[in-house]
C-alpha cells in the first residue's frame, strides 16, 4: 500500500518501470486471479490511510464497482478539488490501461 501526489506519479511508477513490470506480469504464478486487486482513492493531503480503509475500499469497489470513493487505473476519476465538469471516470487513452 502506497500514497502517491497524482495519478499520473503512480502511473508512472507501476507501468514505467521496468522491474516492476516485470514482476506485475507474473503476478498470476504467486496470486489468485481477483476481480481488483489495486483499488485507488483520493486522500486529503497529511492523511495516512490505514489497512483497514484500503480493505474498506476494495469491498466497496467489489460490492459497487468503480466510483469517485474507490476505483481502478481504468475508470478513475479527478480528485475532489477538481474544476467541476472533469471527465470523471473516462479513459483518457491506452496508456492508462494496465500493460501487465
Amino acid at each position: 500500500m502506497s500514497v502517491w501526489e497524482s495519478l499520473e506519479a503512480l502511473r508512472g511508477f507501476a507501468y514505467s518501470q521496468r522491474a516492476h513490470l516485470d514482476v506485475m506480469r507474473r503476478r498470476r504464478e504467486w496470486f489468485e486471479r481477483l476481480p481488483f486487486y489495486v483499488v485507488l482513492w483520493w486522500v486529503p493531503s497529511g492523511h495516512l490511510p490505514s489497512v483497514a480503509e484500503a480493505e474498506q475500499r476494495l469491498e466497496l469497489l467489489r460490492v459497487a464497482g468503480p466510483s469517485a470513493d474507490a476505483f481502478t487505473f481504468r475508470e478513475h476519476f479527478p480528485p475532489p478539488d477538481a474544476e467541476a465538469g472533469a471527465d470523471a471516470g473516462a479513459v483518457r487513452d491506452e496508456r492508462d490501461l494496465c500493460p501487465a
